[in-house]
């Protein structure tokens, strides 16, 4: 199947957004074969601000609906213990709460930015959305992230070369419990080290310390930069560690 073919089988649809590259261009492909689209950005604490702001520009790029949906995921007992499967709960709920505001604005199809080259096997989140019914059309397609990128680079899109980013909760080991001055203090840790110039890193909870894991082509940078970065992230952590093995 084609996308095209896609929205021409679901012609309205809610997209649940996040402005990464997967979901951007299937709310590009969604506005370009003339589906009814409203894009939804479900905020909590796992979100860092420039997501919503990437999510912002390119919605208003794309003259798309956008509804932003803020959700207290820390509310969920279980989902602050931060068990293994703690991302099928969180899933749960963040969906929940997308499928009633896109019943409240007339979306019953609910779709999402899973691709052909995600990982689906064993994946907690990826069966929560199996249960609750979310179509994923890029990865019924046979869209890779390879083939995405691209698409979106020939569509103009910003974010066609955008690393690709994991929620600041898996920034927490599991088994650890998420709170929200460990994640405001990762999301402000990590904002110090881009504004350095790395990019595509993870700084990592790992007892009580941060742990850098940084692309093997910025080590040599991040050694040459030591003294900056000990200063900008020790208002954070006391302890500041670099991971020798990378990403």
């Amino acid at each position: 199947m084609e996308l095209k073919g896609f929205f021409e089988r679901y012609p309205k649809v809610a997209l649940a957004f996040s402005g990464g590259v997967d979901s951007a261009y299937l709310l590009y492909a969604a506005k370009k074969y003339g589906a009814d689209v409203k894009a939804f950005f479900v905020k909590s604490q796992f979100q860092p601000e420039f997501e919503l702001r990437d999510a912002e520009e390119l919605a208003h790029s794309l003259n798309a609906d956008m509804e932003i949906i803020y959700c207290d995921v820390l509310a969920d007992a279980v989902v602050a213990d931060n068990p293994e499967n703690r991302c099928y709960y969180c899933k749960h709920r963040i969906f929940d709460m997308l499928r009633k505001a896109a019943g409240a604005a007339g979306y019953t199809c609910i779709i999402d930015g899973t691709n052909a080259s995600d990982l689906v096997a064993d994946r907690p989140g990826m069966k929560a959305l199996a249960e609750m019914e979310v179509l994923s059309p890029l990865r019924l397609c046979g869209l890779t992230k390879e083939e995405i990128r691209s698409r979106s680079k020939e569509a103009g899109l910003f974010t066609w070369n955008k690393p690709s980013y994991a929620c600041l909760a898996t920034r927490v080991p599991a088994g650890e419990k998420i709170t929200r001055e460990k994640l405001q203090r990762v999301e402000a840790s990590e904002k110090e080290l881009t504004a350095l110039g790395f990019s595509d890193f993870r700084i990592r909870l790992f007892s009580g310390a941060a742990r850098i894991q940084l692309r093997e082509d910025q080590m040599e940078k991040a050694v040459e930069l030591c003294g900056a970065v000990c200063q900008r992230l020790k208002p954070y952590f006391e302890i500041v560690l670099l991971d020798l093995e990378g990403r």
